[in-house]
């Protein structure tokens, strides 16, 4: 539009282009909310936003294309609005013009499934593409992925409770967690989710592998295979179709829902697996909150916001949100602890009416991973497992 094409007040339209797709997104929310009786969180998705959108609903980054270079760039993208606040975002998976092949279709699913918003969008003029019409080792993939987004979205519902409480962005450029580590300045390949996971899609054709740099004097652990990569130096990771290069910090706990449903809304009641990373000093933490996931009673007090640590062969769960009443029927079902130098003699739960019971347990030498195998313990009560 012409800069001498005003607007009323003599506003120039690049100062109020942006607004305008603002106060959209914002009076359609508005309108549902005030449709449910301020009862029922919207959800409401824009291409056009501005400063504030993130309080209103998604954005994506709009029409892209069904190419390598689309996909590769979607990152850079996505990290940049989630330093400026617009966190809940993504990209068209698979691209909204053009027709990618099966291979990039694929990796397109294996980069969204690790991004805040995850949507597969596509113009009508171009060829069906939906994951059961590809072949059936990129169908598998793609569920796969879809799978492990799914298994972490107790996780991510965490992210974004503490993304609305503190402020800070979710998808994170390595610099963030890591300031001090000049090498993560200009690696824009790799990105955290959290402070937990780090992901590096592969975003080449015909990739067998990756380099991934690998920040900080901690240890990572490859979130399929527990294979150990100490911080600070770059490793080469081998890749096939189905692999994506995902790796959980040392130090650090995720909760996980394991069992697979047709719709999230299914496994609300779902009990929990603990993925607990172990740092060189054999200590680690996370959290974990819980609401109703669809109303605004969790502002009236009605959450839990729990403290999970591991420290001294003791997994502690504790209350950090005394102000939180919600209670919940979801259980521990499994715990799972990586990088534990020797085998326990004895494993046992203490509730929180301190009644004791004996676990059932496993142990990999090869991988130093211990399983514990259903604890039983109610995920929103004070309990104690302890490792002899």
């Amino acid at each position: 539009m012409h800069k001498d094409a005003k607007h009323f007040l003599d506003w120039e339209h690049r100062d109020v282009h942006n607004v305008y797709g603002l106060y959209q997104q914002m009076s359609t929310a508005q309108g549902q909310i005030q449709r449910s009786t301020k009862n029922e969180r919207p959800f409401v998705l824009s291409r056009a936003f501005f400063s504030g959108s993130q309080r209103w609903g998604a954005v994506w980054t709009g029409d892209n294309t069904g190419e390598w270079a689309h996909l590769k760039i979607s990152m850079p993208m996505l990290l940049s609005l989630n330093l400026v606040g617009i966190t809940f975002s993504g990209a068209d998976v698979g691209g909204f013009f053009k027709n990618p092949d099966a291979e990039l279709l694929t990796r397109w699913y294996q980069a969204g499934a690790y991004q805040p918003f995850l949507r597969a969008h596509a113009h009508l003029d171009t060829r069906r593409r939906e994951p059961w019409l590809q072949p059936e080792e990129n169908m598998k993939a793609i569920r796969e992925a879809i799978r492990a987004r799914y298994s972490l979205l107790p996780y991510w519902y965490t992210l974004f409770y503490v993304g609305e409480i503190r402020g800070g962005p979710i998808m994170k450029p390595l610099w963030v967690d890591f300031p001090a580590d000049k090498a993560t300045f200009t690696d824009e390949d790799s990105y955290m989710i959290g402070s937990a996971l780090l992901v590096h899609p592969v975003t080449d054709a015909g990739s067998s592998g990756v380099n991934v740099y690998f920040p900080g004097k901690t240890v990572w652990y490859d979130v399929d295979t527990y294979t150990v990569y100490p911080g600070g130096m770059t490793h080469y990771i081998p890749v096939t179709l189905n692999k994506i290069p995902v790796f959980q910090k040392g130090g650090t706990i995720i909760p996980r829902k394991n069992r697979i449903r047709r719709a999230s809304n299914l496994g609300r009641f779902d009990p929990y697996t603990l993925v607990i990373c172990l740092d060189p000093q054999g200590s680690a933490e996370g959290d974990l909150y819980i609401d109703d996931y669809h109303t605004f009673r969790y502002r009236q007090g009605e959450y839990i916001y729990r403290k999970f640590t591991f420290e001294n062969k003791k997994l502690k769960n504790r209350n950090i949100d005394y102000k939180g009443t919600y209670k919940t029927t979801s259980w521990l079902e499994q715990v799972i602890i990586v990088g534990l130098q020797s085998k326990p003699t004895h494993v046992e739960v203490t509730g929180s009416s301190s009644e004791r019971k004996s676990l059932d347990h496993s142990y990999i030498p090869e991988t130093k991973v211990l399983v514990i195998r259903r604890p039983g313990v109610n995920i929103g009560e004070d309990w104690t497992i302890s490792l002899q």
